[in-house]
């Protein structure tokens, strides 16, 4: 397997994201650009960094005496899985088997320990076949005395059962606390069992590599000095931070290779979006500092509250996992702290007694026992907590998906405010972006400092904007341009210019252009005639509408219908065309009809238009339930909060949806439901009544008959929103029967449109894209069996599988939207669903989606997989009428598509 083909199989088997990708192609690259980083003894640093310098234009210097480069990558992209790929690749692509994994401090150490235990839940070599039955060894600070003892007599052939690869993590807060006073750390004090210290024998494996995380924590400590000793191959830095604070200021690190600031993964969606809240016209002045910080709770509470409703209304209509948020208020010391958890203990009439814990230095023994329990529990549903109190123990390494709101109440400047704020808290729960708005944001709430932050976030320094870029030469992907792909007939009729651009690279065994397959059909036809057969293919491709006459594509090559499509294009003719075709050359017309149809017929794949139409009367319902209102204890409060976006400066209102005071408190919900189409009032009063009733009643067990009022006036809306979600689950419809109409036989195929680099030629579809990340920039030519001269593809599988179609299908293509209108339910949505690919073989057309391994039981696929296979049940039925070929919808994971496959080892997948 060559270096490019590991590198390919790692990112799919990790599903790495983009810049994971990235930074894994940048170490594949520096160490290909100087191979004296892979060298052992004495070695040239300064031509090493020379020849590095040439590729990557931020890196200045090492700063160590042996190469090291950092990868800065924004919080919550995945540093650790990077990690895993960075040995992986090491391993495999260089036979480098042994690893040192320093951490800055005992969370992250012993994180890192459980990340890179197999069986784990963040398992970082999930997916790697090498390591399934010899997952590596890990050597840590508690069992290098015996551990280590194993792994050197493997290295001396006593011992074969252990992993070639072995794994060393150490905890560098507790090497500079063993070297205070100029001692020796424990690592290389003599230990009997070993013979010797176990760094004196790490530092003589020659294939030692160094892996730091959280760098910047700890890059000029003495614990780093003595590592230096083992002299490494080269070291690997990752951090989010490539700078170390000074009393002078920020030094920013000179080893940097690739740098994907915050900015970045916000606008790339990798984290949640951070915004500044407050109310609206609050005047600061106005108030005692007691009184803000009280306001500042008790709003933030509200928007808790809100956010709550809002994640567990999303997770029902979308069919996903439940996310408990929690709130988190930062305290300027442990007493303040302790005041602020009786206050908010205190808040709407004591309702968070329990649900609030206090997280800093005072607390001892079996309380911080407690306390570090909840805290580390504080993403699961069935724990209580949903406000953390704390002072600054909450550093790198405690990872959560579920904070979304903060109330900053510690004096700081802006800067610190969002620094301090937003690094524990922009990890998305669903590890995506959902496109809505209250899933994907993080509240920052600071009522008395919102034009500070504001302003502070538009500095150009800010974390939040600030982004490196290095101009470089002028390239083809300056300039952008939209490319519409017609089919094949469209071109090979000459009715468009075929696009015949030479392919990229060197010539591939699949063509050397872009333009269409040549059939031998049109030679030697006349630009009058040509003319004509533009008009014929017109005519033959409205005929797709009359499904009695024309059944199928094929039937546009029958006498009766060819002669209809003759006399309906001599209509059509103009005088001057018409004096080709009198009826002495009555066949010359018959000709064209023949020749331009029979192209038309090679070059399609009948996709037929499918309805399905309840029949009789249809009636719709719902069934009565009980409404699950655990995680509704929304509160009263008559202010409106104002937030802003901190990257994009978008405004948003949360704002009670306030009216006339209704005199029953089960109408405020019911008018609200009302506004659901549907959803029926005469037809479903009993139902409406009952849920308000349920609802109504769980409010009332913790609020007062006028805080209800309250409560219902304003966030009826949100709670209407909520009931329908449930309410979705118990819909049921019952119709005298369904009929399936098939509209159309064939559907003639629709043109594609790309966006595509205006100098940068289509690559051959055999060609092996390096940059998997950038695939969906490209435009693929040289095809042979599809019915587009271009496509586009939105991975490297699916190019890969395109290879396959080009080998064992009989013609294929990439459906462009609306081409097979397939629709499917996703919550209270109807997407249209696009798949993949269609192709036709000898005695069956596929219609097939290629997806990663990981998100095949995803419930959007799902829904769009069940949608798809009772199209193709349908469409195979309309064949069986008519006699022809039947459909099969394939769903492929992605680490099935490789070269050794044939079309029909995927018949499984079915």
């Amino acid at each position: 397997m060559t270096r490019q083909q590991t590198l390919h199989e790692i990112n799919t088997s990790l599903s790495l994201r983009p810049p994971q990708a990235e930074s894994l192609q940048k170490l594949a690259t520096a160490l290909e650009t100087a191979p004296a980083m892979n060298q052992t003894g004495e070695r040239d640093l300064s031509g090493i960094l020379a020849s590095l310098q040439a590729q990557f234009p931020t890196l200045e210097d090492f700063e160590r005496e042996f190469p090291s480069l950092c990868f800065a990558l924004a919080t919550g992209v995945g540093k650790t899985r990077l990690m895993g790929a960075f040995i992986t690749y090491l391993h495999q692509a260089y036979g480098i088997n042994n690893f040192f994994v320093l951490a800055p401090n005992l969370t992250i150490y012993n994180k890192l320990i459980a990340d890179f235990t197999p069986n784990t839940p963040k398992y970082v070599f999930k997916g790697i076949h090498h390591f399934v039955f010899q997952p590596p060894e890990i050597i840590t600070g508690e069992n290098y005395d015996y551990r280590a003892a194993q792994v050197q007599a493997q290295g001396k052939g006593q011992v074969s059962w252990l992993s070639p690869v072995t794994i060393n993590i150490f905890n560098i807060a507790k090497i500079n606390s063993e070297v205070r006073g100029g001692k020796e750390p424990r690592i290389k004090r003599m230990k009997e069992v070993l013979g010797d210290s176990y760094f004196n024998y790490l530092a003589t494996l020659p294939d030692l590599v160094l892996l730091m995380d959280e760098s910047h924590r700890y890059r000029a400590s003495a614990g780093v000095r003595s590592i230096n000793e083992l002299k490494p191959l080269f070291g690997l830095e990752l951090t989010a931070t490539p700078f170390v604070e000074t009393s002078r200021g920020s030094v920013p690190f000179k080893n940097v290779v690739m740098d994907y600031p915050l900015a970045r993964a916000m606008a790339d969606g990798f984290v949640k979006e951070p915004a500044v809240v407050t109310q609206r016209g609050f005047n600061a002045a106005d108030h005692n500092p007691e009184d803000i910080e009280r306001i500042k709770l008790e709003d933030g509470i509200r928007l808790h509250e809100i956010t709550k409703v809002e994640l567990i209304t999303y997770a029902r209509e979308n069919s996903v996992p439940i996310i408990k948020p929690f709130m988190l208020v930062i305290a300027r010391d442990t007493t303040h702290a302790a005041q602020l958890l009786t206050t908010v203990q205190t808040l709407f009439e004591g309702r968070y007694q329990g649900k609030a814990i206090q997280v800093d230095s005072s607390k001892s023994g079996a309380e911080e026992e407690e306390m570090i329990t909840r805290l580390l529990a504080v993403e699961n549903v069935n724990e209580p907590t949903e406000i953390v109190i704390h002072v600054n123990m909450l550093k790198e390494g405690w990872d959560v998906t579920n904070l979304y709101t903060i109330v900053p109440l510690r004096a700081a400047n802006a800067r610190t405010l969002i620094e301090q704020s937003i690094g524990r808290g922009l990890r998305l729960p669903y590890g995506k972006r959902t496109g809505n708005p209250a899933v994907d944001r993080l509240n920052i709430v600071a009522h008395d400092r919102f034009q500070d932050i504001i302003d502070e976030a538009n500095k150009g320094d800010s974390p939040i904007r600030l982004q490196r870029i290095i101009l470089d030469a002028p390239t083809a992907d300056d300039k952008k341009i939209s490319v519409e792909v017609k089919p094949n007939y469209a071109t090979m009729l000459g009715k468009e210019t075929p696009p015949n651009l030479p392919l990229s690279g060197e010539e591939q065994e699949g063509g050397t252009s872009s333009s269409p397959p040549d059939k031998g059909e049109l030679e030697g036809v006349s630009s009058a005639e040509q003319e004509t057969m533009w008009i014929v293919a017109e005519v033959a491709a409205n005929y797709a509408a009359n499904r009695e006459f024309v059944p199928t594509s094929n039937a546009l090559l029958k006498a009766d219908v060819q002669q209809a499509i003759a006399a309906e294009v001599r209509e059509r003719l103009t005088p001057q065309q018409g004096t080709l075709f009198t009826a002495d050359h009555a066949a010359d017309l018959a000709a064209i009809v023949a020749k331009t149809t029979t192209v038309m017929v090679q070059q399609t794949i009948d996709i037929p238009r499918i309805l399905v139409n309840p029949t009789g009367e249809v009636e719709t319902g719902f069934h009565p339930f009980k409404l699950d209102v655990s995680g509704l204890h929304l509160q009263p409060g008559e202010r409106e909060l104002v937030g802003q976006m901190l990257r994009t400066h978008e405004q948003f209102h949360l704002k009670a949806a306030a009216g006339k005071q209704e005199e029953r408190l089960e109408d405020y919900i019911v008018f609200a439901l009302l506004d659901y189409d549907d959803i029926d009032y005469f037809s479903q009063k009993e139902i409406l009544y009952d849920l308000a009733g349920q609802m109504v009643q769980h409010l009332r067990s913790y609020l007062s008959e006028d805080e209800a009022h309250n409560v219902l006036n304003k966030d009826r809306k949100l709670i209407a929103r909520e009931i329908h979600a449930q309410m979705l689950k118990h819909f049921w419809e019952k119709a005298s029967g369904y009929e399936v109409q098939v509209s159309r036989g064939f559907t003639p195929l629709k043109a594609c449109n790309f966006t595509a680099n205006a100098n940068q030629p289509p690559r051959s579809y055999r060609e092996t894209v390096t940059e998997t990340g950038k695939i969906k920039q490209l435009l693929f030519g040289g095809f042979e069996k599809c019915l587009y001269p271009l496509q586009k593809f939105d991975s490297d599988t699916e190019r890969r599988f395109a290879v396959l179609l080009e080998r064992d299908a009989q013609k294929w293509f990439k459906p462009a939207k609306g081409q097979f209108q397939i629709y499917y339910k996703l919550g209270t949505e109807q997407p249209e669903y696009v798949p993949d690919f269609v192709a036709e073989t000898d005695n069956v057309i596929f219609m097939v989606e290629t997806k990663a391994k990981t998100d095949m039981e995803a419930p959007d696929v799902q829904a769009k997989a069940d949608a798809a296979r009772r199209w193709c049940s349908h469409a195979s039925d309309y064949a069986r009428e008519q006699g022809t070929k039947p459909w099969r919808y394939l769903l492929i994971p992605h680490d099935e598509v490789r070269e050794d496959r044939q079309l029909t080892d995927f018949r499984r997948f079915q």
